[in-house]
């Protein structure tokens, strides 16, 4: 019912469909790089469906930098993993890359396949430039130490929140940076943009998956900074208690309010990109990330379940995202409805508005708006109905 009263997001649902069709016809014919994007697919649809737009050679590199990534983040995520096991890998994992026989069992589902399998990663890795590999090592090598500072630390202090973040996202802005450089399509972007695209997307993830990471088996592991959830609660499982509320979602607020401090880096970032392919493949995600924000906002569901837009609306997201002007246009649209739902008796509510007010005019200078139409549900105790 709810895709029949927008077609405009049942059209754009049949393209990605039928992409998402052209994708598996694409895998490559070698073993390495068929389970490659084969696994790509498995661990994130919508990724693979924007890298699919690069170029060859930098999408072979993406490809492999995401899966090297997304295996080192497995290791750290395995809550049954003995601490004094853990970190040494984390630590050594850019060596591991260059071992065609290294691989380590962990994880569930597609994730334990990948790292089972992790030969054909390093295989497809050894045949990347030398550029490539470089950039790729340098950020995992990074990466792996600060996920290992932090099995040894909670985030306590919003200093700590984000330093975690620099180390699981912001390096990964790093990253897709140097390899766009070495592609030789894009200028060196600074470290500071790249690294809030990076954690615009990891705040916002953060944000959105309270109760996927608080209920982990066999022990929760969290990264909302203590300095933020103790002003609301003494325990930051008591969000999970309907009677804690509208404390909990207060919490939440202030969150999103402390995530919504990058929106404006990355626009910045995204407006100075001059290849189009590369331009889509940053620009979907952030704008997923703000309508993410703006769907958490005010909404206790983060608190019951599983909260993200509709695959409808992703869809449109996908299929008319092509500019700047789209890309404004999107960050305006979905920071006034976030605008729509603070409460003035919200804690943070006058902050909030002036991050959201700061968001729209960096829009409005660009002289680029126009009506997109994108709506999500406004009422913060109505469930988000999938399309």
């Amino acid at each position: 019912m709810g895709a029949l009263s927008r077609p405009e997001e049942v059209v754009a649902l049949v393209k990605l469909r039928v992409a998402a069709g052209q994708i598996k016809r694409q895998i490559p014919p070698e073993e390495h790089w068929g389970f490659a994007y084969s696994m790509l697919q498995k661990v994130s649809r919508s990724f693979a469906l924007v890298i699919q737009q690069l170029g060859p050679d930098l999408r072979n590199a993406v490809c492999i930098f995401y899966l090297v990534l997304r295996a080192l983040d497995t290791v750290e995520d395995d809550t049954s993993i003995p601490t004094e096991v853990k970190v040494p890998i984390l630590q050594e994992f850019y060596r591991h890359i260059y071992n065609r026989d290294w691989h380590y069992s962990c994880g569930t589902n597609n994730y334990k396949v990948l790292m089972d399998k992790f030969h054909h990663v390093s295989t497809a890795f050894l045949e990347l430039g030398e550029g490539y590999q470089k950039a790729i090592e340098e950020i995992t090598r990074r990466m792996g130490a600060g996920m290992a500072k932090f099995i040894c630390k909670e985030v306590e202090t919003v200093g700590d929140y984000e330093e975690y973040c620099h180390y699981v996202a912001g390096l990964v802005g790093y990253g897709l940076s140097r390899l766009f450089y070495a592609a030789g399509t894009e200028d060196l972007a600074p470290d500071s943009l790249s690294n809030s695209m990076g954690l615009f997307l990891q705040k916002t993830n953060i944000i959105r998956d309270y109760l996927e990471d608080i209920n982990e088996i066999p022990k929760s592991r969290m990264f909302w900074p203590r300095e933020i959830w103790s002003k609301y609660a003494n325990k930051l499982e008591d969000f999970k208690y309907e009677e804690n509320s509208e404390k909990a979602v207060q919490c939440l607020n202030d969150l999103v309010t402390n995530a919504l401090i990058h929106a404006e880096d990355c626009l910045q970032y995204m407006s100075a990109l001059k290849d189009h392919a590369i331009f889509r493949f940053c620009a979907i995600p952030q704008i997923m990330a703000i309508g993410t924000c703006a769907l958490c906002y005010n909404n206790v569901n983060v608190f019951r379940g599983v909260v993200k837009m509709r695959r409808g609306l992703t869809a449109r997201v996908i299929d008319e995202t092509n500019s700047m002007s789209d890309v404004y246009t999107a960050f305006y649209e979905f920071s006034s409805l976030l605008e729509s739902k603070i409460d003035d008796n919200d804690p943070n509510a006058t902050l909030t508005r002036k991050r959201v007010d700061s968001i729209k005019q960096t829009c409005r200078s660009s002289g680029f708006l126009k009506s997109r139409g994108y709506h999500l549900d406004k009422s913060p105790y109505k469930p988000i109905l999938p399309c």
